[in-house]
């Protein structure tokens, strides 16, 4: 296992992550603890999790790892989110200081920790002012609940934002971002990459395969008819079938994983990782795994490096190919600077 800096930050993370989304919700406690141990086993450290997985039940399963484990604390680098909905109250919502407060500690009692590592923002909130938010968290790291701050699926211009707020008024400042990002999902690249690469910020990318698509579990005119989430709702989330399947960059994409997986002799999965964790800018690619053998399958991505070739041949295949201003030929040079 490879092992980075944590952003700006002197906090080394490893360079896979665990997402813990579908603990609780797909993933059984069992399971899920199984997933913990296999991680840690392989080197992982950094864990992300989020309140509003499972409705807390993810946070309360790790807690439970945790207690069950509590030599291992001092391994995990412990990260959770918060921001969305987890009661009917009006300010059960947001980014407000009345919301965060209660989230935070809501978050600790159920991870069963008087602090954690890194706590995201789980997205802007356009009705809370920026500077109640990074108050907050200044305050919660000076209390020493929180040791870092990160962002996650924030806009160039609202990392950008973050940022400067935070260093105007001497917060402390964000140090990571987590965006949605893979071969299928490079239009990060445009605007939100260069501003957390400017910044310091730490890239932690979700959805590294996504949604599937990358392993090769899809096809084109065989619609997923119950097999998979995709056949229970085609219409789901950022791996929707009909708008994927629509687009010949989605094949040509996904070609383009198979034809360097086959000839290298690995799974379509370890391409797309591998394109993924050597991309500028990049700490940590957050694993979302179902079963301990999908975890361990991921793990497996951590001992290959791509040649310039492939990557090349990956990137053409991937171009988004966003309109001549401002993203398009006008921009590569500016862009190719920024990461």
């Amino acid at each position: 296992m490879e092992y980075r800096a944590l952003g700006n930050s002197g906090c080394v993370v490893s360079a896979f992550a665990l997402g813990t989304m579908t603990f609780g919700q797909e993933t059984d406690e069992a399971g899920s603890h199984a997933q913990l141990d296999r991680f840690l086993a392989e080197g992982g450290t950094l864990v992300d999790t989020a309140d509003v997985y499972g409705h807390g039940a993810s946070e309360e399963i790790i807690g439970r790892w945790l207690a069950r484990h509590p030599s291992r604390r001092d391994d995990v680098v412990l990260a959770t989110k918060g921001r969305f909905a987890m009661g009917d109250g009006r300010n059960d919502v947001g980014t407000s200081r009345r919301h965060l407060a209660a989230a935070l500690d809501a978050s600790l009692r159920r991870l069963g920790v008087d602090h954690v590592d890194l706590y995201q923002l789980h997205g802007y909130d356009p009705l809370t002012p920026l500077e109640e938010t990074l108050r907050f968290l200044d305050d919660a790291v000076r209390a020493g609940k929180v040791h870092y701050v990160g962002l996650s699926n924030f806009t160039g211009w609202q990392v950008q934002r973050a940022v400067d707020v935070a260093a105007a008024r001497g917060f402390a400042p964000p140090v990571t971002l987590q965006p949605q990002y893979n071969l299928l999902a490079r239009e990060v690249e445009w605007e939100i990459l260069p501003a957390a690469a400017a910044n310091g910020l730490g890239v932690l990318p979700w959805s590294p395969l996504g949604g599937g698509w990358l392993t090769g579990k899809y096809r084109r005119e065989e619609r997923p008819s119950g097999g998979t989430r995709l056949g229970e709702d085609p219409d789901r989330g950022v791996e929707a079938y009909d708008r994927r399947a629509a687009a010949q960059r989605t094949w040509d994409v996904v070609d383009a994983v198979a034809d360097v997986a086959a000839e290298r002799g690995v799974p379509m999965s370890h391409v797309a990782l591998s394109w993924l964790i050597d991309r500028p800018g990049v700490t940590s690619v957050i694993l979302g795994a179902r079963t301990k053998a999908q975890l361990a399958d991921n793990l497996g991505a951590a001992g290959l490096r791509l040649t310039d070739a492939e990557r090349k041949r990956l990137d053409v295949a991937s171009d988004p190919e966003p309109a001549d201003y401002p993203y398009g030929p006008i921009g590569i040079e500016q862009r190719s600077r920024a990461l």
